[in-house]
């Protein structure tokens, strides 16, 4: 394989994470954060410093709504849920120090 097609399969694989991420709207970002130590947020700033890094200009509410599918704060409104305390205490407890 070589660098194109990589770099097509890993462009690829990002946009079906995106896809499944937008389809999952059930699974709130903190438990996310508590299984897997990243969430949609997460998703969204690395592609934002990843812009930048690059000298692009992007701003992050962009890049936000092409990860939720819509605004952030539509998404918050229709699909966040209050975290409960057990997943308040299990983020606390994974967040490094």
């Amino acid at each position: 394989m070589d660098q194109q097609q990589k770099t097509e399969l890993e462009a690829a694989a990002y946009r079906r994470l995106v896809s499944h991420l937008q389809n999952r709207t059930d699974v709130q970002n903190i438990d996310l954060m508590n299984l897997a130590g990243f969430c949609r947020n997460c998703l969204s700033k690395w592609y934002t410093e990843e812009a930048r890094q690059r000298d692009l200009d992007i701003e992050l509410s962009d890049v936000r709504e092409a990860v939720y599918g819509m605004p952030y704060e539509e998404w918050k409104t229709k699909y966040q849920k209050e975290a409960s305390a057990d997943q308040q205490a299990a983020y606390a407890a994974g967040k490094p120090d």
